[in-house]
């Protein structure tokens, strides 16, 4: 076998606040939708590994959920502490925030990034600024808040400035061999990745409150020829939740449904039957071995 020297192979981190577009940016870089997104805050639950391999660089970067300062359930400490466990071992981090937005939360995120590992500071979402000339004195403030390897703007939604992205981060990769077959996009199950497409229909879909009370588990996941057969069940905490997210005569999760195995078979590129059900579970999101079952712990 012949060892290429000069190829490159690391982790990289996106870390910030909630909502300010890491999940949006690692689907972009990797051109293939991986981790879910809404307009919602704290969509992000796990931690989830997106590949991108090319010619000379497997760029393997870890999506985190959002760091959560506003509460102090047991499933926002388990993600917090998905974040603060993310940013070790790895070679490179991504701090991401809002152009012209810095304030206390990203003050926060800001507190706990190592300094012995290089922070590229990614100011996204460039594309929404009526005035480009108001961004350099914002990198000048941002330079003075912490010693960051470099600072890129990038709109990640419009894929602005992703390839300079890319050269920069592959600049602070170690040369190694690849851990991953080129073909390969994440690390996560396809059972995972259906519940997460189940779990996106619910932020985008419901109101503004309830999402943050569900989780998804999917009892079933079988192939039969070509068709995946996907059965799943929506947790939530008390009833009047479980009406909304059915809706009048079902229409509601049939709609989740629907839109949750679109996405599917454009994920897995063949056919899938889905059934949800919905079942009350008052407290788990504070319950442990709840969380443990369902990967959050």
């Amino acid at each position: 076998m012949v060892i290429d020297t000069n190829f490159r192979t690391g982790y990289i981190a996106i870390i910030g606040r909630p909502n300010v577009g890491k999940s949006t940016l690692l689907n972009k870089l990797l051109q293939q939708k991986i981790s879910i997104t809404s307009k919602k805050a704290q969509t992000t639950r796990f931690r989830i590994n997106g590949i991108l391999t090319d010619q000379q660089t497997q760029f393997i970067f870890v999506d985190t959920p959002g760091f959560q300062t506003q509460y102090t359930n047991r499933l926002n400490t388990a993600m917090n502490r998905v974040v603060t466990q993310s940013m070790q071992d790895v070679d490179v981090i991504l701090f991401v925030i809002e152009a012209m937005h810095f304030d206390q939360r990203d003050l926060t995120v800001l507190k706990i990034l190592p300094k012995n590992v290089p922070v590229i500071l990614v100011i996204n979402k460039i594309d929404t600024l009526t005035d480009k000339n108001q961004l350099l004195p914002f990198l000048n403030d941002m330079a003075k808040a912490f010693e960051f390897a470099t600072m890129i703007p990038v709109s990640a939604m419009h894929k602005i400035q992703l390839p300079e992205l890319l050269n920069t981060i592959r600049t602070y990769l170690p040369v190694d061999q690849p851990l991953y077959d080129k073909d390969e996009i994440t690390d996560r199950s396809e059972r995972f990745i259906a519940g997460e497409f189940i779990r996106e229909k619910l932020f985008r879909l419901i109101g503004d409150e309830i999402p943050y009370s569900t989780s998804v588990v999917v009892d079933q996941f079988k192939q039969e020829d070509n068709l995946r057969k996907i059965y799943a069940t929506i947790l939530v905490e008390k009833s009047n939740q479980k009406a909304i997210i059915i809706g009048k005569k079902g229409e509601k999760l049939k709609l989740i449904a629907s839109q949750a195995r679109k996405d599917m078979e454009l994920f897995f590129g063949e056919k899938v039957y889905l059934e949800i059900w919905v079942k009350v579970k008052s407290g788990w999101a504070d319950n442990e071995s709840v969380l443990r079952n369902l990967g959050y712990e």
